[in-house]
């Protein structure tokens, strides 16, 4: 065996890991980087086949403020490392009835496509958004800035909000009684749905909005109403791409953090991790080699470190316990498809609204099967970068919600028929001519839950780690240090804030804060015992 003695160790080149790597190594600490896989990303992936490009994973990137601050915590620019290119044309939606809806970056047209519809849900929207932005000064710092360890932080962080004045995310002052209304607010027990239907009164717009509660893996039916800043999020700044790719962001992190020094190794899993009186303290690597380290930064999902990573001797069966508790978010079932025709009416995102959203909901949480008439998202990113497919080409990312693993999953069986019933979904919406769509594939590729579980160890196959669907979701997700063991942090989708590629970035910072208090909290405590 080969020892050897590191600073920092992250399990999992994902995007949580590399913003901890980033950060970590921009304080000026030596952190190597272990990835299974053959490339970095984690879920934010690529596949390439005959000339077509497509990102496997998250397709849409919003909060690109998260972005610029990681490069800029390391002194740099992302502008020198990535093209972030704005869309005109957030998503374009199809419904069964006929309709189209499209939600436009600039917000004066979005009002419009709006009132085009329901002059009451014009104006509405406007309501809604004021709304939104208001539980997102208010709830922003507490849920996604800043490390959650149990209920009692976030109650403290809304005090000293009510107390003391505007969040770092507030655009305008406020007063005290506006300030403990909005807390009020963003605790309310309403689902986001209930929330929707009380500003709008159009089915459609209704189903629009509930929508984003899938961008966590979550029901609109079930999640809380203070996850209405998700719409906003996206609705106030809109869309973005990197030129490229999604994957292009993933390769400018990699670029940065070998700038700063970090050590990455694909191809090489962590058997476990090394914990010795309580204290992480390394890891063994598949390969047999034992790495020392002061500290370890788990990207794997935190269920599957609990589970598989930690010594049965060390781990808390109490704690792993707690966390399978936890519900999974969804998955997804994918299709990958190189086409070598076009389809001009496809704008770059798009969703295929099934025409009944509470039995979508039901088989995905209640009943855990895959969905009958699925909502199905297509994103062709040629409409943005044509040189991601060959002249003429298409290439599709084809994405339906998929419940997470039960005893009762087979997708090995299923798979097949389910890519016909969604290829048959697709060529039903008449506003779009897509019968012929069989005859234009000239390559694709398939990814099941089961897919998500294998490669990238996601607990039950989930996407976004952990739902949000309980009322207390907010407040129960893995916080990002361990309980148990010290020196141990976790970043990602399954740990605070939560799923999704601004989250997931945020996750490492937080993390690498915490090493930092926790650096300078191990001193003091030394002199304090000596002061005695």
């Amino acid at each position: 065996m080969t020892y050897q003695i590191q600073q920092n160790i992250i399990i999992g080149a994902g995007m949580g890991g590399l913003s901890a790597a980033i950060h970590l190594a921009a304080r000026g600490q030596h952190v190597t980087v272990f990835e299974q896989q053959a490339q970095i990303g984690g879920k934010l992936n690529q596949v390439q086949m005959d000339g077509y490009s497509f990102d496997t994973g998250p397709s849409l990137i919003t909060m690109p403020q998260v972005f610029h601050d990681l490069f800029h915590a390391a002194g740099r620019r992302l502008e020198d490392y990535l093209d972030l290119l704005p869309l005109d044309l957030t998503c374009r939606y199809f419904y069964h009835d006929g309709l189209i809806l499209n939600t436009w970056r600039d917000q004066q047209r979005l009002t419009e496509e709006f009132t085009r519809l329901s002059p009451h849900d014009g104006a509405a929207f406007t309501r809604f958004f004021a709304y939104a932005r208001m539980l997102y000064e208010t709830a922003a710092d507490p849920f996604l800035y800043h490390s959650l360890g149990n209920p009692l932080d976030v109650l403290r962080t809304f005090l000293h909000y009510v107390l003391h004045g505007q969040s770092a995310q507030a655009a305008m002052p406020s007063t005290m009684q506006e300030r403990f209304q909005s807390v009020l607010a963003a605790l309310s027990p309403k689902t986001l749905d209930q929330v929707v239907r009380s500003f709008f009164q159009d089915e459609h717009l209704r189903q629009l909005f509930d929508r984003y509660a899938t961008y966590n893996g979550s029901s609109p039916y079930q999640v809380a109403s203070v996850y209405s800043i998700i719409p906003y999020v996206e609705l106030a700044d809109g869309g973005w791409y990197p030129r490229g790719g999604i994957y292009a962001l993933a390769q400018a992190c990699e670029r940065l953090a070998h700038e700063l020094g970090v050590r990455i190794e694909t191809n090489c899993p962590v058997r476990r991790i090394l914990v010795e009186k309580g204290e992480a303290c390394g890891v063994v690597l598949a390969d047999g080699r034992v790495v020392r380290a002061e500290r370890v930064i788990a990207n794997s999902d935190v269920v599957t470190t609990q589970r598989e990573l930690l010594s049965p001797a060390i781990r808390k069966e109490t704690t792993l316990r707690r966390i399978e508790r936890l519900e999974p978010s969804s998955s997804g079932f994918v299709l990958l498809l190189g086409l070598d025709k076009q389809y001009p009416q496809l704008a770059h995102h798009n969703i295929f609204f099934s025409d009944d959203y509470h039995a979508e909901f039901d088989d995905l949480f209640v009943r855990h099967v895959p969905q009958d008439n699925p909502t199905i998202y297509v994103c062709a990113t040629t409409r943005t970068d044509p040189t991601q497919a060959p002249p003429g080409g298409e290439n599709l990312f084809v994405l339906v919600n998929a419940p997470y693993l039960t005893k009762q999953s087979n997708w090995q069986q299923c798979a097949p028929a389910y890519r016909e019933r969604i290829l048959d979904l697709l060529a039903s919406y008449s506003q779009i001519d897509l019968q012929d769509i069989r005859a234009h594939i000239v390559c694709e590729a398939m990814i099941t839950p089961e897919d998500f579980w294998h490669t990238y160890g996601s607990n039950a196959g989930s996407i976004y780690g952990l739902s949000s669907n309980a009322r207390m979701a907010p407040f129960t997700r893995p916080g990002n240090r361990s309980k148990d063991i010290r020196n141990l942090y976790f970043v990602g989708g399954s740990t605070h804030p939560g799923g999704g590629v601004p989250l997931v970035t945020l996750s490492g910072k937080i993390v690498a804060e915490l090493i930092a208090q926790d650096n300078l909290s191990g001193p003091m405590m030394e002199v304090n015992k000596i002061m005695g």
